[in-house]
């Protein structure tokens, strides 16, 4: 079981957005208030961010998104504290992790993974991941080595990759891999994806919830959250109801029954 993040909207610090809130990821990692699964996210985090001006560049093919993860837990790495106020960016993709019983805590297992402009953080857990890896790991989708993590989620991000490039609908995509792992093993699948220009995830079994303010500055735009559990007590959150698809961008979110 894990604790993730996803954010979408004007640009923001790392610290600001990981850190500052009095529920923070961060203050999840050891004191988690929505937790249902373990009590403490010490087996490795990740982020991963786009930088700026991401998706205006004048090419086919846009830069992956940069990305940071160790085995540690959060609270005891005191210098990515300090460089993630420094580091700014206008999607970000987070996690904190109690890793599966059966799993190491290896920086390979740390989410979000990362292939072309996709990152991707799963919070659940396979009953029988051999299963889902020998229906939905292989083949390999071309050029995502974070496929071959020895973690239950890896399978389920090769899915993910290997069917977000045949139709390009990132929700359909999540929904379909839902599905399908069911069919081959019980689980909590709450996936979340972002690619720069929206953020999807699922409600399978564990707490999502989502959070749309205005942004600080007038004319700035607003900020989309979706988050295992809220980071603060502000009225705005939004409980995704379990089995759903949430799909947020710049201009709206969308929320609909993972069919």
């Amino acid at each position: 079981m894990c604790r993730h993040l996803a954010y979408l909207g004007p640009p923001r610090t790392l610290h600001e957005l990981l850190y500052a809130p009095p529920h923070s990821l961060f203050v999840q990692s050891w004191a988690p208030r929505h937790q249902r699964h373990g009590t403490v996210n010490a087996d490795g985090f990740g982020v991963g961010w786009y930088p700026p001006g991401f998706g205006t560049e004048e090419t086919e093919e846009p830069a992956p998104p940069l990305r940071y993860r160790r085995a540690m837990p959060i609270w005891g790495d005191s210098s990515f504290a300090d460089v993630a106020r420094a580091v700014t960016s206008g999607c970000v993709v987070a996690a904190v992790r109690d890793a599966t019983i059966g799993f190491g805590s290896e920086e390979s297992g740390a989410q979000p993974f990362r292939a072309e402009h996709l990152l991707f953080s799963h919070n659940g857990a396979v009953k029988d991941d051999e299963a889902v890896a020998a229906a939905l790991g292989a083949p390999l989708p071309r050029g995502a080595l974070d496929a071959r993590s020895p973690v239950d989620s890896a399978p389920l991000f090769a899915h993910t990759l290997r069917l977000w490039r045949a139709s390009g609908d990132l929700p359909g995509t999540l929904a379909a891999v839902v599905r399908q792992a069911r069919e081959h093993s019980e689980g909590r699948y709450n996936l979340l994806v972002g690619d720069g220009s929206a953020i999807v995830g699922t409600a399978a079994g564990d707490t999502l919830f989502t959070l749309r303010r205005p942004g600080r500055a007038e004319g700035e735009g607003d900020e989309v959250f979706l988050a295992s559990e809220p980071f603060d007590d502000g009225r705005g959150w939004r409980e995704v109801p379990d089995e759903s698809v949430v799909v947020a961008t710049r201009e709206h979110t969308d929320i609909r029954p993972l069919g």
